[in-house]
């Protein structure tokens, strides 16, 4: 059987063994519902989801009440969009390197209000341009956008939204960023930051959400595990986390989560990869590379071939790419194209994955 060469953690980064194993090991060795028993193995799940948690706050320098588990950042940034109160006089700031799913739950929450939507400037490297940021009452921040693959100055951006309204709740998509750098909700002042467990190497169906002042906020999913008393005429919730998370856990992926921040603290992507392919396709003519060479990841597009081909030829020789706009509309069509292709890296992919890319990429483009 050939090796397929997965260039695209981006989109999914690949599982260890000892991820893949840690969640075995809790199906069929230690499996049970949490929050909803007494008996020893039902405690030893909570204990669990507890560990995981605690390790999840470490990770952001967060507390452990501060940290809500979700089904993703999809479900981590409709579930803030329908938490923060908005009104027909919100004033909303969005960027055009957003993803589809940090920008659109709070433009649909907006349209039906009759909010104001705002795009901040970039400047000329298509970062957010934090010396001209303009009111607003919710600002949405994309730490890292996953078509330039440039970690942005989230301090210093969410400062200078903070000088022109001390008030401004900030939400900041770490999808992409979460991968590549350190995570301090401290450092940051944020209210909000949502990431995925799939993109450091956990499972897919579980995200974190922190909140930053968990009693501010009500919450917007009901069920199971999160109300601590109905009465006649009151409902009293649990307290923040449990407050937020209605219904069964992800509880498998929580297993695996813990173990996956383990091993990315000791061994990150190398983005000396990065570099060594970004000067290689630069020798290519036809090849026009749209990220930096000091990204996270390698955007490009080839002259008079259509993205879709090009990742279809290059999945015939067994590498595996993202092609498309990649769900961030807007940066396409401020640069005018339809979309791009990307090559990312997890720490598994080696110097000859990357020979064997550009490889293939002189061969389709000779």
């Amino acid at each position: 059987m050939n090796k397929i060469i997965y260039l695209d953690a981006a989109a999914s980064y690949q599982k260890s063994e000892s991820v893949i194993q840690t969640e075995i090991d809790f199906l069929t060795q230690n499996y049970a519902n949490a929050g909803r028993g007494i008996c020893a193995r039902a405690v030893a799940v909570d204990d669990m989801v507890a560990r995981s948690r605690a390790r999840v706050a470490g990770f952001m320098n967060a507390r452990i009440d501060q940290i809500v588990f979700t089904a993703g950042t999809t479900d981590a940034m409709n579930m803030v969009a329908n938490m923060i109160p908005m009104s027909a006089r919100t004033k909303l700031l969005v960027s055009d390197i957003d993803h589809h799913s940090a920008r659109l739950p709070f433009e649909q929450k907006v349209l039906a209000r009759a909010g104001v939507i705002n795009v901040c400037a970039l400047d000329d490297n298509l970062n957010i341009d934090y010396k001209n940021i303009p009111y607003a009452d919710v600002f949405v921040i994309t730490a890292m956008s996953n078509v330039l693959g440039m970690p942005q100055n989230v301090a210093d951006i969410i400062k200078a939204a903070r000088d022109k309204n001390p008030n401004v709740i900030t939400v900041v998509d770490a999808a992409q960023y979460v991968v590549h750098e350190k995570i301090d909700v401290r450092a940051w002042d944020c209210d909000f930051v949502c990431w995925s467990g799939h993109k450091i190497g956990a499972d897919t169906g579980v995200g974190v959400l922190y909140v930053k002042n968990p009693d501010r906020f009500q919450p917007v999913k009901f069920g199971g595990g999160m109300v601590n008393k109905i009465t006649e005429n009151k409902i009293i919730w649990n307290n923040p986390p449990d407050v937020f998370e209605a219904g069964t856990l992800p509880l498998t992926q929580i297993a695996g989560l813990a173990q996956a921040i383990d091993e990315l603290n000791q061994n990150r992507p190398n983005m000396g990869l990065i570099k060594y392919a970004y000067d290689e396709l630069q020798k290519i003519p036809c090849v026009k590379i749209l990220s930096q060479r000091e990204a996270c990841v390698l955007t490009f597009v080839v002259d008079g071939m259509h993205v879709l081909d090009f990742g279809a030829l290059m999945g015939a020789r067994n590498v595996c790419l993202r092609v498309g706009n990649m769900c961030a509309s807007w940066i396409f069509k401020l640069m005018n194209r339809d979309g791009a292709i990307r090559m990312s890296i997890g720490a598994y992919n080696t110097i000859d994955d990357v020979k064997y890319f550009i490889k293939a990429v002189k061969e389709i483009v000779k």
